[in-house]
């Protein structure tokens, strides 16, 4: 007779769904979160790539020079989400083998939160020089 109280107390089952969600809930906003970071990070390195790689088509055209490549780059830069990132841009020729290139490299700080924090990268963008 004592028995049956305590054994439907440890088989009832209403509410433990939201005892359920509220242990799963932490663990699934950490992670949208973490794709969400994982996300804007991708896309603040990819444009950086392309506005480097950009920059250094322009600096490399005939009668063209290495601030025309860094500006060009700023004004991509300015217009996106990966501007408000950006540290420096700077252009140089170098040669690579035989080939003379142009060569544009972003600096910016990585959007990262949590342990990691605003990590410092170098992206960079190379043409051959038409001159």
């Amino acid at each position: 007779m004592i028995r049956a109280p305590f054994r439907r107390l440890f088989h009832e089952t209403r509410g433990s769904a939201t005892v359920e969600f509220v242990f799963i809930a932490p663990l699934l906003l950490v992670v949208a979160l973490g794709v969400l970071q994982l996300t804007l990070a991708l896309h603040v390195r990819s444009t950086m790539t392309a506005a480097a790689a950009e920059g250094a088509r322009i600096g490399a055209l005939m009668g063209s020079d290495t601030n025309a490549g860094i500006e060009r780059t700023r004004m991509i830069l300015e217009n996106n989400i990966a501007g408000a990132a950006v540290r420096d841009v700077h252009a140089y020729r170098q040669v690579i083998g035989d080939a003379r290139v142009i060569t544009v490299i972003v600096t910016a700080d990585l959007p990262l939160v949590g342990f990691f924090g605003p990590t410092s990268m170098q992206i960079g963008g190379h043409a051959l020089d038409e001159a």
